[in-house]
C-alpha cells in the first residue's frame, strides 16, 4: 500500500504537510488569514466544472481544501493525484476529505488517502443502525480505533464528523461521550460542526474544556433562528469565545462549511462567512 510518508517524500512536500498548529504560529497573522472551505458547499458547481470552481473559491482567498465526492477510486472524477494537483496548481492544500469508510472498502479508500495527499480522513456519518442504541456507539468507537491505527500507519488521521443525532440521550448517556471516551487520543480524531453541537442544545465550549485537543478539525457554520445552516454573520452563533479556545480544543485547520444557502448563491455565501470570520473573529 502507497503510504502517506513515502508520497510526501518522493513529491518533496513533507515540510509542508507538517501541523501547522503551534503557539507562536497561531498568533501570527499568517496563520489567522488561513481559512479552509469544505467542498460540500459549492457541490454542485463541483461536479459540474471542478477545474473553474476551483479556480473560483482560490480567487476569493482560500488555503486548504476539504473533498466531498469520492467514488470509484475518484475525486470529482479524477484520480486521487490528479485531484490533488488540480488544488496545488490553485495555490491551496488538499487536507481533508469525507469518505464513507468501513470494514469493506477502508484499504482502498486509506490508500487513496494517501496518494491524493490527505491529512485527515474523516467519516462524515454513522450508518443508521449503529446510531439507535448505546452498544451501536461502542461498536463505533471500536472500529474507529481499529481504522484510526491502520490511517496512521500509513500517515494520516482518522476523524469523525458530528451532526447532532450523537448528542440525542440514550439510556441516559449522550452517545459523543461515548465517542469521545473510547476512542484513542493518538489514533482518532474530531471535526467538530460548530453549528450541529449548538443545534443539539450542547456547548461546544464545555467540550474544549473536557476533551482538551480532540477537535482539530472545525466546521465554521452558522446557525439561524430556525435552527438552519446559515452564511457566517448571520445567524446566531458567536464565534469569538469559540475562537479563544482554539488552541485547548487542538484546532488546526477549519472549513467553512453550509449545508444549504438559501440567501445567497454557494459562491457568494463562502465569501461573505470568509469576509466575517476575517474580520470580526480570528
Amino acid at each position: 500500500m502507497t503510504t502517506r510518508r513515502n508520497f510526501l517524500k518522493t513529491t518533496g512536500i513533507a515540510a509542508a504537510a507538517l501541523p501547522l498548529m503551534n503557539e507562536k504560529l497561531f498568533a501570527s497573522s499568517l496563520y489567522e488569514k488561513k481559512t479552509g472551505l469544505a467542498l460540500y458547499t459549492v457541490r454542485d458547481a463541483m461536479e459540474k466544472n471542478p477545474a473553474e470552481t476551483l479556480k473560483s473559491i482560490a480567487a476569493l482567498g482560500f488555503s486548504w481544501l476539504e473533498a466531498a465526492s469520492y467514488s470509484n477510486r475518484q475525486f470529482y472524477g479524477m484520480k486521487p493525484g490528479e485531484f490533488r494537483r488540480m488544488v496545488n496548481d490553485n495555490g491551496m492544500s488538499l487536507i481533508s476529505s469525507h469518505n464513507a469508510i468501513n470494514s469493506d472498502n477502508e484499504d482502498v479508500i486509506i490508500e487513496d488517502a494517501a496518494e491524493a495527499g490527505l491529512t485527515y480522513l474523516i467519516l462524515p456519518s454513522l450508518p443508521h443502525e449503529l446510531c439507535s442504541s448505546v452498544d451501536g456507539f461502542k461498536k463505533a468507537a471500536e472500529y474507529f480505533n481499529k481504522v484510526g491505527e491502520k490511517c496512521s500507519k500509513n500517515g494520516l488521521k482518522f476523524g469523525f464528523h458530528n451532526h447532532q443525532i450523537e448528542f440525542k440521550e440514550l439510556e441516559d448517556v449522550v452517545p459523543y461521550d461515548i465517542l469521545l471516551k473510547t476512542t484513542e487520543p493518538g489514533l482518532v480524531v474530531f471535526e467538530l460542526d460548530i453549528a450541529w453541537i449548538t443545534a443539539a442544545g450542547k456547548n461546544p465550549l464545555a467540550y474544549f474544556r473536557d476533551y482538551q485537543g480532540r477537535f482539530e478539525a472545525w466546521h465554521f457554520k452558522d446557525l439561524s433562528t430556525e435552527k438552519q445552516d446559515a452564511t457566517i454573520g448571520e445567524g446566531t452563533i458567536d464565534f469569538v469565545p469559540l475562537w479563544a479556545k482554539a488552541q485547548e480544543a487542538g484546532m488546526r485547520y477549519w472549513f467553512i462549511e453550509q449545508d444549504n444557502c438559501r440567501t445567497h448563491t454557494p459562491l457568494e455565501s463562502i465569501s461573505l462567512s470568509r469576509n466575517y470570520l476575517l474580520n470580526k473573529v480570528v
